[in-house]
């Protein structure tokens, strides 16, 4: 049996699709909260931030078991009928991400200069151009923020295993396949998928670093 045959490709085709899906969707959402936590003065606002930080850290078989409840037929949107299907995947991943981006949007800012802000505000500029201005000026770390939420939802395993039920040629991606190979005494093609999937989190990081360093 080949190592890289055409079923490999559709799995690691698969698990940077659905990544990259979520990763885009989950900093739609992130960014904004985040950059809404930072300039928010409101009562609680610790006791939120004290809570997207521990939910970076949910382990991802409860993300798993709380999208599988929704989705399930007794659940709220299980006549929608995506369980064990790529859309589940998504949903599970983009839930994993939002706490981690948030959280990593959320220090991009705080790190600012106080002056970027006051400035803008001193020269006119609306709520609008303000958030446009501090976004412009901490794009760097926003981007490695976003990488982060990448590498989570591309490594994790449970939400994945739980959701989408491990579908060959449907959804199994790069570390569902890992642990049938492995679970099967496959251990070459597990290893190389492992390095695979250390290949892509190995990109995201260069990237990021290349970006860092243009801002240098």
């Amino acid at each position: 049996m080949e190592l890289f045959d055409r079923e490999m490709l559709e799995i690691v085709g698969l698990s940077f699709r659905v990544s990259t899906v979520s990763t885009t969707a989950a900093s739609v959402l992130s960014v904004p909260a985040g950059l809404a936590l930072y300039l928010g003065r409101f009562r609680g606002k610790t006791l939120v931030i004290q809570i997207v930080n521990s939910l970076m850290a949910v382990p991802t078989v409860v993300v798993g078991l709380w999208v599988y409840g929704l989705l399930s037929r007794q659940g709220p949107l299980g006549k929608l009928g995506l369980l064990y299907t790529p859309a589940a995947i998504v949903i599970g991943e983009i839930i994993m991400a939002l706490p981690v981006i948030t959280a990593l949007t959320y220090a991009a800012f705080e790190g600012l200069d106080p002056r970027i802000r006051r400035t803008a505000l001193t020269l006119g500029a609306g709520p609008w151009h303000v958030s446009l201005a501090m976004i412009r000026e901490a794009r760097y770390a926003l981007l490695a923020a976003v990488a982060a939420g990448f590498a989570r939802v591309i490594s994790e395993v449970g939400s994945a295993l739980m959701v989408g039920g491990n579908i060959r040629g449907y959804t199994r991606t790069m570390t569902t396949a890992i642990a049938l190979e492995t679970s099967k005494g496959e251990f070459a093609r597990a290893m190389a998928l492992g390095f695979l999937l250390l290949g892509l989190a190995l990109c995201a990081n260069l990237f990021v670093r290349k970006a860092l360093q243009r801002r240098g």
